[in-house]
């Protein structure tokens, strides 16, 4: 079976999921630092694991003050990039949450509700699924599910995706599992801000050491714990102890603690000469969440920066222009000198005015021409 073939089989499966009954919304607790005219609540929620069960997942809604319109309030289901697998990196429960979410101010000025959620085991129990498609999707559609029964909300069934990194890997896989999942939404758009979409390329082929060990630990971890594969696998015993150490850290926006860096070089050395993609149980998980380059039902955006080093920018485009392929509409906003930390900043004046307009219904704008 070729890898496309593959792909399209494991996206039929993930599709079949049928759609959550409500209610979905468990608990919601206001919680302090909203931005200036906006109230925000930590919420408790249903989701699917990706075991397949039913599972609680946490994440965060912010609301504009004032009354909403006739209709409701359309919804940004906001995805955060890489801040780790340990529950202590959930951004619901950081200082830095409201200044990790891009453009965060201006959505609610046009009237947005922003649900951001933390994923399937951030801050709720079990593993949390780093890179596994399914599971970020169902993660996403069901905080939307969730926040239409959040009274203080009032929203409509209308929602735009937009992630960063990680976020912009949950956002392209909620675009191809949205409409069989939750076919009573209505998904409007998909913006992805450096999305890591060929995990192979992203996670094997990355030229920076230290970038490449850390996310190894995370995936390698995270996928250990998800699908019980023996780290064993991939490294030696002393490797193993310390992807498991440099897992339970956190990535924030302040970067790095002094005890992950000393990790990190240790871990590179473990990992000298190891390909993942040369195991054959890692090599058939990075592609089955590796994102398929078909056609969605609503437009997409993708933003990438010129000088990205976590998430190469040749991999973006090559994922863009099979994408262009197919003949979907899409946006590719580069950034000459952009790199893969502020990408979704520098580029989300721009992505929220794409995102007003798929909301006004106006037709959707293409740069497939000029690639």
């Amino acid at each position: 079976m070729n890898m496309l073939r593959l792909l399209a089989v494991l996206l039929t499966a993930a599709l079949a999921v049928p759609a959550a009954a409500a209610p979905m919304l468990i608990a919601a607790t206001p919680i302090a630092g909203a931005p200036t005219g906006a109230s925000a609540f930590v919420i408790r929620y249903r989701s699917t694991g990706v075991r397949g069960g039913g599972i609680e997942t946490t994440g965060v809604v912010v609301v504009p003050s004032g009354p909403a319109p006739a209709g409701g309030r359309d919804v940004v289901a906001w995805e955060h990039g890489t801040s780790g697998i340990a529950d202590a990196c959930a951004p619901s429960v950081n200082d830095w949450l409201y200044d990790s979410i891009a453009g965060l101010s201006a959505m609610l000025a046009h009237g947005y509700v922003v649900v951001a959620t933390d994923y399937e085991g951030l801050g709720s129990r079990g593993p949390h699924p780093y890179l596994i498609g399914t599971s970020a999707a169902r993660s996403v559609v069901d905080a939307v599910r969730a926040v239409r029964e959040l009274k203080a909300a009032q929203t409509s069934a209308r929602y735009v995706v937009w992630g960063q990194s990680q976020g912009g890997h949950a956002a392209l896989w909620t675009g191809q599992l949205a409409g069989r999942y939750a076919p009573e939404l209505q998904l409007m758009g998909v913006a992805a801000a450096a999305p890591p979409t060929d995990l192979t390329a992203n996670l094997s082929g990355n030229s920076n050491a230290g970038v490449r060990a850390l996310l190894t630990a995370f995936t390698a971890e995270s996928w250990h714990e998800s699908y019980g594969i023996p780290l064993s696998t991939i490294t030696r015993p002393l490797g193993s102890d310390l992807i498991r150490r440099l897992a339970m850290n956190c990535v924030t926006l302040d970067g790095f603690k002094l005890r992950t860096k000393i990790g990190l070089m240790r871990l590179i050395g473990q990992l000298r000469g190891v390909d993942l993609a040369a195991s054959p149980p890692w090599a058939r998980l990075m592609a089955a969440n590796s994102v398929a380059p078909v056609r969605l039902s609503a437009p997409v955006l993708i933003a990438q920066g010129g000088k990205d080093v976590i998430v190469a920018p040749g991999v973006t485009r090559s994922f863009v222009e099979k994408l262009c392929r197919t003949g979907q509409p899409l946006r590719f906003i580069t950034v000459t000198d952009g790199d893969h930390i502020t990408i979704a900043k520098r580029t989300a004046a721009a992505t929220i005015d794409w995102i007003a307009d798929r909301f006004a219904a106006k037709p959707a704008p293409s740069d497939c021409a000029r690639l």
